[in-house]
């Protein structure tokens, strides 16, 4: 292990340094025909978002479909063209930079896709899928590459006989193992993680997120984790930030945003996550949530929540509310005590 971590990740991290920094980001798809039959002119997928991500820390995304958060994760990485805002990578402004400026930050910043089937080729050996990006960016010659897999495979608790198989001939856990080695082979410093486990049965899912853990520690790496599972979320990240209709409507320390949500749409989203225990009995009343997440192209005016918000008041049906400044931000004209 020593030996692969020296090869995979030699430069020191510095704690609580900014890694990457985000700045009222904004993600808009037109519609087409939208201006002959005015409807609005655009899905606003990720609207006006602020986060940053300091170095060594997960930070989990969380929210119902169509909220935004892949989006958002593609976005960052730049598989997605931002409207407006800022993305700033290891200090440098990469929101408009061209695909060769690109390159040698995309090495230090890779994705982990939620599918562990249709991620990788099925007519390439493993050993294959892991040598291409080794061998097209020169991270090492050809006499190196077998026990550069070798180490990536063992590095992420495969047998080196691994890479000569094919994808077909592994578990789903097995092959999400393979998409991590794949997105360590670049060396990198960040990865946004999509949905890593959602596809996978519940105690594989406990062994990836043991992985990603274990991997954090040894590598220093820094996770953008998307999920929809609260419990995945509570197990790996330091903070939470919850997103609704394109934007993040609360930010906290993880054990504070569990204990106590401010915003109602988290604390509709945690009374919705059964608890582990099924003898468990709530003191309090659960509020469920009703209906379905507002259209992202015609989303409501003032607070985007309040369709569906069971302490909503007239002031949150015509002015937004704005994400406060603080350690626990929310973005809510009424917060929960």
């Amino acid at each position: 292990m020593t030996e692969a971590l020296s090869i995979l990740h030699d430069e020191p991290v510095v704690d609580r340094k900014p890694l990457m920094q985000i700045e009222r980001l904004s993600t808009h798809y037109p519609l087409r025909g939208a201006f002959f039959t005015r409807r609005p002119a655009a899905v606003k997928a990720v609207d006006d978002v602020s986060l940053t991500l300091y170095e060594g820390e997960t930070v989990g995304l969380v929210g119902e479909s169509g909220c935004g958060k892949s989006t958002l994760g593609r976005t960052i990485l730049r598989l997605e063209q931002p409207n407006s805002g800022r993305i700033r990578f290891e200090g440098n402004d990469m929101t408009h930079a061209s695909p060769k400026q690109l390159l040698p930050a995309r090495m230090r910043m890779q994705m982990i896709f939620q599918d562990p089937y249709a991620s990788l080729n099925p007519r390439m050996r493993i050993i294959d899928t892991l040598s291409e990006p080794l061998l097209v960016h020169r991270l090492v010659g050809r006499k190196e590459i077998r026990r550069e897999v070798d180490q990536l495979l063992e590095l992420v608790g495969l047998p080196t006989s691994a890479g000569n198989r094919y994808p077909h001939e592994f578990s789903g856990g097995q092959r999400q193992r393979i998409g991590i080695a794949r997105a360590l082979s670049f060396r990198p410093r960040l990865l946004v993680c999509d949905e890593p486990v959602s596809a996978l049965d519940v105690s594989i899912q406990a062994q990836i997120l043991n992985l990603l853990q274990d991997l954090q520690e040894e590598l220093k790496l820094t996770y953008l984790f998307i999920a929809h599972g609260i419990g995945a979320v509570k197990q790996i990240s330091t903070r939470v930030a919850v997103m609704y209709l394109g934007k993040i409507v609360e930010l906290a320390d993880t054990e504070e945003l569990f204990r106590q949500p401010r915003h109602p749409y988290t604390r509709l989203l945690l009374d919705a996550y059964p608890p582990p225990d099924p003898s468990f009995r709530r003191k309090d009343a659960r509020v469920i949530l009703h209906g379905d997440v507002p259209s992202p192209s015609n989303p409501p005016p003032g607070c985007g929540f309040h369709t569906r918000c069971p302490y909503a008041e007239q002031r949150c049906r015509v002015e937004a509310p704005q994400l406060t400044d603080h350690r626990h931000a929310v973005a809510c004209h009424y917060p929960l005590a």
